[in-house]
């Protein structure tokens, strides 16, 4: 009798050792099904996202090349300087807007009074500014005398402790102006929509530039600018003379023509989902295979946009 009950003690045990178990394999099992349950709404968000870019990237392909087609139907004397379109993808609005490269200033082309200029509009002291200035030129200049191996520019370099050197020769990136011995990196930064290194011309276009760009011409006044904001409003661009009559001794620094390179602004709207946007510079070609060349290409995918100047004073 004493060894029935201890072997019902026994089996008792085991099944409930079974019991226990089986619960910790239920456990495991339910946490592996919500590890591969998160793992697959990751993934789908994933995929989701990918998705997104790839249809942007398209809609923004798409919408370089009718600017393009656009800008290439006229020859050079009579291609616009800026304009805006849009047009419908499968499942977003796309949104464009292009203006010439002249409309900024062409940190490798421009003479040491527009730089200037454009400091101190954002805020430099008219000394300093003619300062940083020369900075920006010695960058772009050669320096060194004949003989030698190093530059006056470079020296200064060395001196101050950089480990580099400017590169004494044309800016290849408006980033570099980071590099420039002496800016100041505050400056550096709100001067970012205002400059260009595509345009390959000393001036800039009266009709397109932002309000802060003209501010930059030497002999402005803040007068003068009010003038000619709200005169370009209202004359139309073929009666652009009129504008620059408006600049007095500013009209020296100043154009109505364009440059060949012109810079996209696209704004892919999703039905359902984020806006994606992207600035794209392309050159346009005069009898070359292709009608046109990317020169930059920035979209939002690594990042916000956010190097463009205000253009609500424009029509």
């Amino acid at each position: 009798m004493i060894a029935l009950v201890s072997a019902n003690v026994r089996n008792r045990g085991r099944h409930g050792f079974i019991v226990v178990a089986v619960l910790w394999i239920l456990a495991a099992l339910a946490t592996l099904a919500s590890i591969y349950a998160s793992y697959v709404a990751n993934t789908a968000i994933a995929s989701r996202v990918n998705d997104e870019r790839i249809q942007a990237h398209a809609m923004i392909s798409a919408a370089v090349e009718l600017a393009a087609y656009q800008l290439s139907a006229s020859n050079q004397e009579g291609r616009p300087t800026r304009g805006a379109f849009n047009f419908r993808g499968l499942n977003a609005s796309v949104d464009v807007q292009y203006h010439s490269e002249a409309a900024r200033i062409d940190i490798n082309d421009a003479p040491k009074e527009l730089l200037a200029g454009l400091f101190t509009a954002l805020g430099a002291r008219p000394a300093a500014a003619q300062d940083y200035a020369d900075r920006i030129i010695g960058w772009r200049t050669n320096s060194r005398q004949d003989g030698q191996l190093i530059g006056k520019e470079a020296s200064a370099y060395g001196t101050a402790g950089l480990a580099y050197a400017p590169r004494e020769a044309p800016f290849a990136h408006v980033g570099e102006l980071w590099l420039v011995l002496g800016l100041p990196p505050q400056l550096v930064e709100r001067m970012m929509p205002y400059v260009t290194v595509f345009s390959g011309r000393a001036d800039i276009n009266v009709l397109d530039a932002a309000p802060l760009a003209l501010a930059a011409l030497p002999g402005m006044t803040p007068d003068r600018l009010n003038g000619v904001l709200l005169g370009r409003r209202s004359v139309r661009p073929e009666n652009g003379e009129q504008v620059l009559a408006m600049l007095g001794p500013a009209r020296n620094g100043a154009t109505l023509e364009s440059s060949r390179a012109t810079r996209v602004r696209v704004a892919v709207n999703f039905d359902k989902g984020p806006t994606r946007a992207a600035a794209v510079v392309i050159l346009i070609l005069e009898d070359a295979d292709e009608p046109f060349r990317v020169l930059s290409w920035r979209d939002d995918a690594d990042g916000p946009i956010a190097d463009e100047p205000p253009r609500t004073d424009l029509r």
